[in-house]
């Protein structure tokens, strides 16, 4: 999907304009992959643009770095009040929202320890990833020929821009096949998620989502559909799922800041009810909570 252009990115502490927000070629996490960035959403509502979980996402930003022995120069507070400010200056009413912290220019080999940390956001207008009609029309899934990272090899915990390399090579592979997204496997052949996106799949009157320990990551989007669920009556909880559940699922959804919640209505060619009754309900106070409609998660809605 092409970006449009805003009118600025916040780089290292100062708004510039979007055409001159640039780096070196040398900059050290384009060649190696040592960043993290977060995903997230601004929404519109009664009380104007609001951004969905913005602390929970750049807390998570903070532990994903930390995980990486990256030390962030701007603290939580300050990269908060640095996102309101980029999405104020878009002018837009919703958006999508991208913090990158990155190695940068000046040092190159595989040490990390002598390079500068920078941070950027930019914010785009971006439509619903998977599709405006993927709730009721629901996407098609094919299990991944790439498996997703151990645990002791590439932390999957943390969003990483590296990690995404597996990601892409799973979600490319999918559209070449003609499915619109992957099932990724862990390396014990168990259910890890999508290719960008948490899974969560009915059955017995259960909602299951694969946990942290299966290769997931610990989806804000994943905790926001868990809580809702729960509160609406739902049996919701993350266990481990083998691929044979995701066929004989009574309905299945996707979901995750990009994608929202997003139904499957196929996994491998096995056919899955779509949408189902867990999966429309769910949706619909999800879109409820991100704009702000319902007060029991006004507090997830972060005003600029």
């Amino acid at each position: 999907m092409p970006i449009t252009p805003t009118p600025k990115i916040w780089m290292n502490g100062e708004l510039v304009a979007w055409d001159e927000a640039r780096i070196h070629v040398l900059t050290h996490t384009l060649h190696y992959g040592m960043g993290v960035f977060e995903g997230i959403r601004a929404y519109a509502t009664s009380d104007g643009p609001a951004v969905f979980r913005l602390t929970e996402h750049i807390q998570r930003l903070h532990r994903s770095a930390h995980m990486l022995g990256m030390e962030i120069p701007f603290s939580v507070e300050e990269l908060i009040a640095a996102t309101k400010a980029t999405v104020a200056s878009t002018g837009l009413d919703e958006c999508y929202i991208r913090p990158i912290a990155y190695f940068g220019y000046g040092e190159m080999g595989l040490n990390t320890l002598p390079c500068s940390v920078d941070v950027s956001i930019a914010c785009w207008p971006w439509g619903a990833y998977l599709g405006d009609d993927a709730v009721e029309k629901g996407i098609r899934l094919k299990t991944s020929s790439w498996t997703r990272h151990d645990h002791n090899i590439m932390p999957p915990a943390a969003k990483t821009t590296g990690n995404y390399v597996n990601s892409s090579l799973a979600k490319v592979e999918a559209l070449r096949a003609g499915y619109d997204e992957a099932v990724m496997l862990a390396p014990n052949g168990l259910v890890a998620e999508c290719s960008g996106e948490n899974i969560f799949v009915s059955r017995h009157g259960m909602l299951l989502t694969p946990p942290l320990s299966a290769g997931a990551l610990e989806g804000i989007t994943q905790n926001t559909v868990i809580t809702i669920a729960r509160d609406l009556g739902f049996d919701a909880r993350t266990d481990n799922l083998a691929r044979s559940d995701l066929y004989i699922a009574d309905e299945a959804f996707v979901c995750g800041t990009a994608a929202e919640v997003s139904a499957v209505n196929s996994v491998d060619d096995r056919s899955i009810p779509c949408p189902g009754p867990m999966t429309r309900a769910i949706a619909a106070a999800y879109s409820d909570a991100v704009h702000g409609r319902d007060d029991r998660y006004r507090h997830w809605c972060e005003t600029l």
